[in-house]
């Protein structure tokens, strides 16, 4: 296993994290501040915002949304789903973790602390829009950041990049239908018109849109692909705060109501990322994996799909929703917690390559 991950080490040049990557908890954090106080002072321009809707979808909400995905998706090359069978355990392991194991383990885990545990402190109208929220969360895995994982654990790219495209195909079809079962299991009513609509607008237009003009840049060079993901970048994680400041901006009341419900809601989240990532690891030490795709395999196994997530919120349940509530917290700990788990696969590739 080490020959094959020390060549993929020299191999893959370290990607750092941008300035917004590494910060991503601290403007989180000022989004929240700036959009509770906003939507204190001067709520006006948050209930007109609120009202541009069609068919329950909010425009402006849509198209910033739009802005977060379309961009993280123009990396995805589905070209190079054949190299699935190149890595066929760790892919295994990451399609059991993140379609049979995540999203059940967070019902489990909205269940045991939101509505049991944390049910005396929290809002009672809002216990079941909060689950809703936290199996939205971890309904679909990450497709953006996991190469900044991947990269900085010195995973095999090749891996990551078939990973993420199956994960991407299976998700098109999936999403709607684990979703409505999990929220069928919670005892929440499954807006099934609106939850189509979600995938549609949130999924599927956005891998076509994206595919499209993938294959547009690249037919004029892989340099216009680069430059094109380089300005789109900072304007995709741009357009990610300024829906938390508007999602805020409706929130405000509710968290200086209830300060300690972030706090709260935070308990599960990141319990189910070092779960996940967790079994992922062992599973691959387990199968013999090598450590340089059992390292992405766990990242990928355990982090989520906040912006999506955040946008079918919005879509089902509203933005005074539990639901947009408690997907926001999984964008606030995204960046602390995964990096935390990057560090722990790191320190551990000693003890994954040692004999039994």
């Amino acid at each position: 296993m080490s020959a094959q991950c020390e060549v993929i080490g020299k191999a893959v040049a370290k990607a750092p994290m941008s300035v917004f990557e590494r910060y991503l908890t601290v403007w989180v954090g000022l989004c929240i501040v700036a959009g509770v106080a906003l939507g204190h002072f001067v709520p006006a321009p948050f209930h007109a915002i609120g009202r541009m809707e069609i068919a329950q979808v909010n425009l402006p909400v849509a198209g910033l949304i739009w802005l977060m995905i379309i961009p993280m998706l123009l990396k995805i090359d589905f070209g190079a789903l054949h190299q699935v069978k190149e890595h066929w355990k760790g892919i295994g392991v990451t399609l059991f973790i993140n379609w049979g194991v995540k999203p059940f383990s967070m019902a489990l885990l909205g269940y045991v602390f939101v509505s049991t545990l944390f049910r005396p402190y929290l809002p009672a109208g809002q216990i079941d829009s909060y689950i809703a929220g936290l199996i939205l969360l971890a309904a679909a895995p990450c497709t953006a950041m996991v190469f900044v994982w991947s990269n900085l654990t010195k995973g095999e790219p090749h891996f990551t990049l078939s990973q993420v495209a199956l994960n991407d195909v299976i998700m098109v079809f999936a999403f709607a239908p684990l979703v409505g079962l999990l929220l069928g299991l919670s005892s929440i009513t499954v807006p099934w018109e609106t939850l189509l609509l979600s995938v549609a607008l949130y999924i599927v237009v956005p891998v076509i849109v994206s595919q499209i003009v993938r294959k547009a840049l690249l037919a004029a060079g892989p340099q216009a692909l680069e430059n094109t993901l380089s300005k789109l970048g900072p304007l995709s994680l741009m357009a990610l705060l300024t829906t938390l400041v508007l999602l805020f901006g409706f929130q405000g009341e509710q968290i200086i109501a209830q300060p300690l419900v972030i706090l709260m809601l935070a308990v599960p989240i990141t319990i189910q990322v070092y779960f996940n990532s967790g079994l992922a690891y062992l599973l691959n030490k387990k199968l013999g994996v090598a450590h340089c795709v059992a390292g992405p395999s766990a990242l990928i196994g355990a982090s989520n799909f906040f912006e999506l997530a955040v946008a079918a919120a919005i879509s089902l349940f509203g933005f005074q929703s539990g639901a947009a509530l408690a997907t926001v917290v999984g964008v606030l700990i995204e960046v602390p917690v995964m990096l935390s788990v990057v560090k722990i696969v790191n320190a551990s590739k000693g003890w994954y390559e040692a004999k039994a």
